[in-house]
């Protein structure tokens, strides 16, 4: 038996001096003699024994047909260092390995996290999610002026940057809620080609107008950048490359010219435009309203108040208790409404660079809303929540089918006839599907909290059908609601909505550190479900 080991050996160190490198052959009879004699040689070669002592501990041991092992003898130190190089490899191996499985587990646990969440609305903070928006803490109230505030005992005058993001605003607005001045560059022109919005393209835009609309703005409010009190930019929800635009700008100008910053929630931007009295909608440039400052204290809407938001990338019903405090009673599993028409748009051929909401509802009114049958979206879910994937796929469907019934290949190819009642009856469900799920949240908070105000803000607000529903459904309850809606264009993404957004949170004491202030491209409200008011 010792002699075959020591043959084995010897077939090993031949391989080793054949070996055009020494990490192969440290490679392959390293871990071979790890568990040898051998190991001896490597004690040896530890305490730098000469190669003679090595040899002379050797041969007398091994057999003579091992005599080739007195070579060894005068490689020691060689091996070991390259033994010592294949353990460091093998560690790093095994380290990428372990971050491997790390990564591999990571991605497990969200999947499974994300299972566990199937059924539910998105963008609903329930633990998951890294960064909430919360500027009053964890009981909502609790507001810090990180940067400073302005003059809150006089009117006060904000500049808002808006760049989350197709389109690129500024404003300047004042305390009051008077819109002193305002610009807004359309990236229409740049998307339609696409068919929707390329955030590359969306960002090279961004760039190339934030400082033209930011000096438009102030132009048109007769002001210079020092002469504002205060800096609002959006920072979240959006798409993260856009809103890095808005951010680095506003975090720039604040710091250089000193004055307090605040990172607008998008969401609640929209929210709160529904606060602004109706008669500070107009520009300072109308004479009803030039050299006249109002009641800065005055809203169109208190707290609380339920809102509708609807637009190309939210649908949610929420519960407004105060700045930086809202509960989501219902909110989409899926597509949000707007998203459905700019789907529905593209699939009709219909111009979608100015959105596909407004060309849809266009077409609509030439259509007939009951000439095809689709189905009302979760009719046996009795909650709140939104979904419009089925129906955009019905849409399809039936569309597809009409287009054989033609004879034609394509639906862009159909009659201007069935095009427009294809419009006219997915908007009609569509608004339907709306109408079942806020009549039940209104039921709910008139019953709970007694609230009867109703906001309905976002892009899709600006749908002249959609308002003249909801507001039969506000009118023809047996309690009758008060709604509000901002004008069309104030619906929709521009600077003005950031700036208010910001005068708000500067009347309670809030702003945010510029330096270094991030964008989160999902920005959920943490105080998210409707479900967690008693711990709250």
């Amino acid at each position: 038996m010792m002699l075959y080991k020591m043959t084995i050996y010897g077939l090993l160190v031949s391989t080793l001096h054949r070996a055009s490198s020494s990490r192969v052959a440290s490679a392959f009879v390293a871990p071979t003699l790890s568990n040898s004699r051998c190991n001896s040689y490597k004690r040896l070669a530890s305490t730098e024994r000469s190669s003679r002592i090595a040899s002379a501990f050797v041969a007398p041991t091994l057999s003579s047909r091992c005599n080739t092992y007195k070579r060894l003898a005068s490689t020691t130190r060689h091996l070991f260092a390259s033994n010592t190089n294949v353990d460091e490899s093998n560690a790093t191996t095994v380290n990428t390995t372990k971050q491997n499985k790390k990564k591999k587990s990571s991605l497990q646990s969200g999947r499974e996290k994300r299972r566990n969440f199937i059924g539910m609305a998105k963008a609903v903070d329930r633990g998951q999610f890294e960064n909430t928006y919360s500027p009053g803490g964890e009981n909502g109230i609790s507001f810090e002026a990180k940067s400073g505030l302005p003059n809150r005992d006089k009117p006060f005058c904000v500049l808002g940057i808006e760049s989350s993001c197709d389109d690129t605003g500024a404003a300047i607005i004042r305390s009051d809620g008077t819109i002193l001045g305002e610009s807004l560059a359309s990236q229409h022109a740049i998307h339609e080609e696409w068919g929707g919005v390329v955030p590359g393209l969306a960002k090279t835009a961004h760039e190339e107008n934030i400082d033209k609309v930011i000096n438009e703005a102030l132009q048109k409010a007769n002001m210079k950048i020092g002469d504002v009190d205060a800096i609002g930019v959006t920072v979240g929800p959006g798409l993260e490359i856009c809103l890095r635009v808005g951010c680095h700008r506003a975090r720039d100008l604040a710091i250089e010219h000193n004055k307090p910053f605040v990172g607008v929630h998008h969401l609640e931007a929209h929210i709160l435009m529904a606060r602004i009295p109706a008669e500070r909608y107009i520009n300072k440039d109308d004479t009803a309203t030039e050299g006249k400052v109002l009641d800065v204290s005055a809203r169109a809407m208190e707290f609380p108040f339920l809102a509708l938001l609807v637009s190309g990338g939210h649908c949610q019903i929420l519960k407004c208790l105060g700045i930086g405090k809202y509960y989501i009673i219902g909110g989409t599993l899926d597509d949000s409404l707007g998203e459905a028409f700019d789907k529905t748009a593209r699939l009709l051929g219909l111009p979608v660079g100015g959105g596909g909401g407004p060309a849809v509802e266009a077409l609509a009114k030439e259509g007939d809303p009951k000439s095809v049958k689709l189905p009302i979206p979760l009719q046996r879910r009795k909650d709140c929540d939104f979904s419009y994937a089925g129906l955009k796929t019905a849409v399809r469907l039936a569309a597809e089918k009409i287009c054989v019934e033609r004879g034609v290949e394509k639906v862009d190819e159909l009659p201007h006839e069935d095009k427009a009642n294809i419009a006219a009856s997915f908007q009609h469900v569509a608004f339907r599907h709306v109408e079942i799920r806020l009549g039940r949240a209104m039921e709910q908070v008139q019953k709970e909290d007694g609230i009867k105000h109703l906001a309905v803000v976002g892009g899709v607000a600006a749908n002249k059908e959609l308002r003249r529903r909801l507001d039969a459904l506000c009118s023809d309850r047996s309690e009758p609601w008060d709604m509000l809606v901002p004008p069309p264009r104030l619906c929709t993404d521009q600077g003005a909505m950031s700036a208010w957004a910001a005068v708000e949170r500067l009347m309670v004491g809030s702003s945010d550190v510029p330096e270094g202030h991030d964008v989160y491209a999902r920005y959920p409200f943490s105080f998210s479900s409707n479900n967690n008011d008693e711990e709250k």
